[in-house]
C-alpha cells in the first residue's frame, strides 16, 4: 500500500468529507497511473488551512474522456447534487483539464472511502 497526496478545492473537499462525493475525477496522467486499489490518498484542502482528509482507494475507473466517464459512472457519487445534476456535462471538467490533456492521458474516476 502506497500513500499519495493530492490537492482539492474547498467544495469537493467538503463533499468528500461529508460522504456525499465518493468518486474523485482526474486525468489518468503519470501521477495517477501509480495509484492502485488499496492505496491511501491524502487530500489537502486548497485554502491554506492545512486541513487534510485520509482516504482509501476502493475502485478505479479508467476512460478515454470525461464524456465517456459521465455516461458510465453515477454522477451523484462524482460531486453533483440533486440541485445541479440535471445540468451536469463532461465539459464541466474542462475547467480543470483541457481536451488535449484528456486525449493525451485519458481520465479516471477514483472511488474512495474515508479513513
Amino acid at each position: 500500500m502506497i500513500q499519495h497526496s493530492m490537492n482539492l478545492d474547498s467544495v469537493p473537499f467538503e463533499m468528500i468529507k461529508s460522504g456525499m462525493k465518493t468518486i474523485e475525477l482526474r486525468l489518468y496522467d503519470e501521477k495517477r497511473r501509480k495509484i492502485k486499489v488499496g492505496d491511501m490518498i491524502v487530500f489537502a484542502k486548497n485554502d491554506g488551512s492545512a486541513e487534510t482528509l485520509n482516504t482509501k482507494v476502493t475502485a478505479m475507473y479508467v476512460f478515454d474522456s470525461f464524456e465517456t466517464l459521465y455516461k458510465k459512472l453515477p454522477l451523484e457519487k462524482c460531486g453533483y447534487t440533486s440541485e445541479n445534476i440535471s445540468s451536469a456535462k463532461a465539459e464541466d471538467m474542462e475547467y480543470y483539464y483541457t481536451k488535449s490533456q484528456q486525449k493525451k492521458y485519458g481520465v479516471i474516476g477514483i472511488e474512495l472511502i474515508l479513513i
